[in-house]
């Protein structure tokens, strides 16, 4: 049953992750009417809502953008930064919808900030927790480690649960800019809501996938439990 279930975790990873590729490609290729990059794009957004203290530069590598609230910060991959097609606009001004999130101190994003470096030790020790805990059970018939690994691995659950309306809110505040402030064209008002869609459900899978595993592990330790009752 676990073997099944972590099969169609990773297929459906891979599938929307495999159409999200193609999406960005094919919307990469919708040049936009105004002519503007995507780093533009984000500087007229933050402008837009009275933002100022907010930068936004180009970093390194592909799918590497973020918004950083600890040094207010856009962070753009290359291609973003410096393109001026639909794709490009899509993802500047969806993290832009972060810094927004942080600016009026949007619920979801200052709880899930407070997690951060929380999940950061977690997610840094289950693996290794879990890995000793099922050993223990095999030697000793232990399950107190499983049971703190169990409990790590909830903290990284939680964390990717409320990872989804942060991802979902902050690509509609993007798509609602581009639609009222008349940024982008019918047809690439198009391209940028489907490209986002898409990435959303990439944060939609990785949160199924950890609740489908944490049960997993919920169950491994109730059955063992039960058993040596």
């Amino acid at each position: 049953m676990g073997l099944l279930l972590m099969g169609i975790i990773m297929l459906a990873s891979w599938l929307v992750g495999w159409q999200l590729k193609n999406k960005f490609e094919k919307y990469s290729k919708i040049h936009l009417r105004n002519g503007m990059s995507g780093a533009e794009i984000a500087t007229k957004m933050l402008h837009d809502h009275g933002i100022y203290d907010v930068k936004v530069i180009s970093t390194p590598g592909r799918l590497t953008d973020h918004y950083n609230p600890l040094d207010k910060t856009v962070n753009l991959s290359e291609a973003v930064y410096n393109q001026r097609n639909a794709a490009a606009a899509a993802v500047a001004a969806h993290e832009v919808g972060h810094a927004v999130q942080h600016a009026t101190a949007y619920s979801w994003l200052t709880m899930r900030s407070k997690l951060v470096p929380v999940v950061n030790v977690a997610s840094n020790l289950v693996q290794w927790v879990l890995f000793a805990g099922i050993l223990l059970i095999q030697i000793y018939n232990n399950t107190t480690v499983l049971f703190i690994g169990v409990v790590l691995f909830a903290l990284t659950t939680v964390f990717s649960v409320i990872t989804l309306p942060v991802e979902y809110d902050a690509s509609n505040r993007a798509l609602k800019w581009l639609e009222t402030k008349n940024m982008v064209t019918r047809e690439e008002f198009a391209g940028a809501k489907d490209s986002l869609k898409w990435a959303a459900r990439t944060y939609l899978v990785a949160a199924l996938a950890s609740i489908g595993t944490l049960m997993y592990y919920v169950m491994m330790l109730t059955g063992v439990r039960s058993n040596n009752d």
